[in-house]
C-alpha cells in the first residue's frame, strides 16, 4: 500500500457517501506533457465524439468486463508514474478517454461482477459528472489533475455520468464552457464475487436472480458504444 498517496485522499462531505479525492494528483507541467503526449503520440479511433484507448486488458461494451479475445497490453512508460499506488497491486484495466466539446457519457455502475475498485484522473477542461440514485442526485465537478475514486455507496448503489452538453451551470449561476477534456479510469477485477445485493444496479445480484443482463443499467452505454464502433 502507498501510504503517503493514501494520506493525500480525502473522503468528500457529501452524499454519495464513499467519494475519495486527491487535488493535484500530477503538476501542471506534467499535465502539458501528457496532454502533448495524447494529442501527438497516440493514434487514436477516427471517428468524432468520445473515443477510447484501453491498457492492461481490454474494457468489453458488450459485457462490461474484460474482452478475452484482446491480449493483454502493457503499461506504457507515461503511464506508469499515474499508476494509483493505494492498492495491492497495480490495475488490470486502464481505460485513457478523449471527450470534445459537447461529449458525455451515460449513467451506469461500472460492473460488480468483473470490477472491484475504480478510480479516475481527470486531465485539461473540467467537466460535471452527475451521481444518482433514484430521485437523489448530485454533481461533482471534475476538476484537472484531480483523482477520485469511488468506494462503497458512491460505487456500488449510484449511478454515474456526464451529459452531452457543451456548458455547465455552477452552483453560483455561472455558465461554463466545456473544453478538450481526457480522463484515465483504472479497474482491478473482483476476486469472489460482489454481495451488495442490489438488484437494479448490480450484475451478480441479477443473475442469482435469474434477470436478464439486457435489463441492467449499463444497456445504454453499451449501445452507445456500439454505435461508435467503426465500421470494417
Amino acid at each position: 500500500m502507498g501510504s503517503t498517496q493514501l494520506s493525500q485522499f480525502k473522503e468528500l462531505p457529501i452524499r454519495p457517501a464513499g467519494i475519495m479525492w486527491q487535488d493535484d494528483f500530477v503538476s501542471p507541467d506534467h499535465e502539458k506533457r501528457l496532454i502533448s503526449i495524447f494529442l501527438n503520440e497516440l493514434k487514436w479511433p477516427d471517428r468524432s465524439g468520445r473515443l477510447s484507448l484501453h491498457y492492461g486488458y481490454t474494457f468489453d461494451y458488450k459485457t462490461f468486463g474484460i474482452d478475452p479475445d484482446i491480449p493483454y497490453t502493457e503499461f506504457p512508460d507515461w503511464l506508469q508514474p499515474l499508476i494509483p499506488t493505494t492498492e495491492s497491486r497495480p490495475p488490470d484495466q486502464v481505460c485513457l478517454q478523449y471527450y470534445p466539446p459537447g461529449a458525455g457519457i451515460p449513467p451506469h455502475v461500472d460492473a460488480h461482477k468483473a470490477y472491484d475498485q475504480l478510480y479516475a484522473l481527470s486531465f485539461g477542461a473540467p467537466v460535471m459528472m452527475k451521481f444518482r440514485r433514484g430521485e437523489q442526485q448530485v454533481d461533482i465537478d471534475l476538476t484537472p489533475r484531480s483523482m477520485m475514486q469511488m468506494t462503497g455507496d458512491a460505487r456500488l448503489y449510484w449511478t454515474h455520468g456526464i451529459k452531452k452538453r457543451k456548458t455547465d451551470t455552477l452552483a453560483d449561476g455561472t455558465v461554463r464552457p466545456r473544453g478538450d477534456r481526457w480522463s484515465i479510469t483504472y479497474r482491478w477485477l473482483r476476486e469472489g464475487e460482489c454481495e451488495c445485493g442490489d438488484i437494479e444496479l448490480c450484475d451478480t445480484a441479477q443473475k442469482r436472480n435469474g434477470m436478464e443482463k439486457e435489463n441492467r443499467s449499463l444497456k445504454p452505454l453499451a449501445a452507445n458504444a456500439i454505435a461508435q464502433s467503426p465500421v470494417n
